[in-house]
C-alpha cells in the first residue's frame, strides 16, 4: 500500500514538472523599430568618356547598358584637317630631303676640291653647316608629323575605367568639340543611396546593419556612409550590399532601417491559433484553468533565434501562456 502511494505521488509530481515546463510568462521585450524607405542603385564612380579632338563622330560602338573594360575603344572621331596637315608636313619633309641630298653632294665636292687645294676650309665649313641645318629641319618636321599622327590616333574615344555605360548623349554623325562627353561610365562597384527623413537622423550610424527588403529574410546590408548635409529635409546615406545586382542603375529598392527601440509584448508564433479569422492564445485563467483569449497581432520579429509575434491587445504583462491540451 505504501509503495502504491509513493508511485502515485511520483506520477503527480512528474506531471507537475511537465506542466511547469509548458508554461511561459508574457513579459515586455525590447524590439527594434524599422523604417521602410526606398534606396536607389548608384555607381560608386561616374566618369565621362570624353573626346580628345574635335571632329565628326563616325562610329559609336556602345549603347546604354553595355559593359566596357578600361581602355576599350567605344567611339571614333574623324577630323579631315589632320590628313591635310599630314600631307603638308610630308611635302615639307620631301623637300627638305631633296635639299639635304643636294647639300651632301656639295659637301662631298667641296671635300674633293679642298684635297686638291682648289677651295678653302671656310667654304667647306659653310657646306657642313648647311647639311646640319637641313638635317635638323628634317628632324623637327618629322617630330611635328608625329604630333599630328598622335592627334589622329586620339580620335579613338577610350573608356576611362571598367564598368557599365550609363548614358550615351551623342549619336553617329554628330560634330563634337574637344572635351565633350561621348558616354557616361559607371564603375567602381555599386551601392544603394538612401534619402531618410531628418527626424530619423539621430538613429543613423555608420556600420549599423540594415535589411534590403521589407521582411526579416531579406538580404543584409551595412550603412557605409552618412552625409552631414541635409537636403530638402532628408539625410543622404550610402549602403553597401554584397553581391548587389547592377542590372538597372537608379533602380528603386525597398530598404528597412533601424530607427529606434521600444518595448512590446511578444509571444512565440507557434502559441497563436487562428480560427474563423480570429487569433487566440491559451493562458492560465482564474483558478488555474486554461482559457483561450482573443488577441490582436502586430508584426513578427525573430528573437533569440525564435519566431515571435507582437501582441497589440488581449494580453497583459504577467499573463502565463500554457499549452492548448491543458
Amino acid at each position: 500500500m505504501r509503495t502504491f502511494i509513493l508511485a502515485s505521488a511520483l506520477v503527480v509530481f512528474g506531471a507537475g514538472l511537465a506542466l511547469a515546463a509548458s508554461e511561459q510568462a508574457v513579459e515586455p521585450r525590447e524590439i527594434t523599430e524599422w523604417k521602410a524607405v526606398f534606396g536607389r542603385v548608384e555607381a560608386r564612380d561616374m566618369i565621362p568618356a570624353r573626346s580628345r579632338i574635335g571632329g565628326t563622330l563616325v562610329s559609336v560602338d556602345v549603347t546604354e547598358g553595355s559593359t566596357v573594360t578600361e581602355g576599350q575603344v567605344i567611339a571614333d572621331i574623324y577630323d579631315p584637317k589632320l590628313n591635310l596637315q599630314l600631307a603638308s608636313v610630308q611635302g615639307e619633309i620631301d623637300a627638305l630631303l631633296s635639299q639635304l641630298d643636294n647639300a651632301e653632294t656639295e659637301l662631298k665636292r667641296g671635300e674633293d676640291l679642298l684635297a686638291r687645294g682648289v677651295t678653302t676650309a671656310q667654304r667647306l665649313d659653310a657646306l657642313r653647316t648647311q647639311v646640319d641645318v637641313f638635317q635638323n629641319q628634317i628632324a623637327a618636321t618629322r617630330a611635328r608629323k608625329n604630333v599630328i599622327e598622335e592627334q589622329a590616333k586620339e580620335g579613338a574615344v577610350l573608356a576611362p575605367m571598367a564598368g557599365k555605360v550609363i548614358e550615351v548623349p551623342v549619336t553617329r554623325g554628330s560634330v563634337v568639340m574637344p572635351g565633350e562627353a561621348i558616354a557616361q561610365i559607371g564603375g567602381g562597384g555599386f551601392f544603394l543611396r538612401l534619402a531618410v527623413p531628418e527626424r530619423h537622423a539621430a538613429y543613423l550610424r555608420e556600420g549599423i546593419e540594415i535589411r534590403i527588403g521589407a521582411d526579416g529574410e531579406s538580404k543584409p546590408g551595412r550603412l557605409a556612409k552618412v552625409y552631414p548635409q541635409i537636403e530638402n529635409g532628408r539625410v543622404i546615406a550610402d549602403v553597401e550590399v554584397e553581391g548587389m545586382s547592377s542590372e538597372f542603375v537608379n533602380a528603386r529598392v525597398l530598404v528597412s532601417l533601424p530607427v529606434g527601440k521600444r518595448e512590446a509584448l511578444m509571444v512565440p508564433t507557434e502559441r497563436v491559433q487562428t480560427r474563423m479569422g480570429l487569433d487566440f492564445v491559451t493562458v492560465r485563467g482564474p483558478g488555474g484553468a486554461a482559457v483561450q483569449r482573443a488577441v490582436v497581432l502586430g508584426e513578427s520579429y525573430p528573437l533569440d533565434d525564435m519566431p515571435m509575434v507582437e501582441i497589440l491587445s488581449g494580453l497583459s504583462a504577467g499573463d502565463v501562456l500554457v499549452s492548448d491540451h491543458e
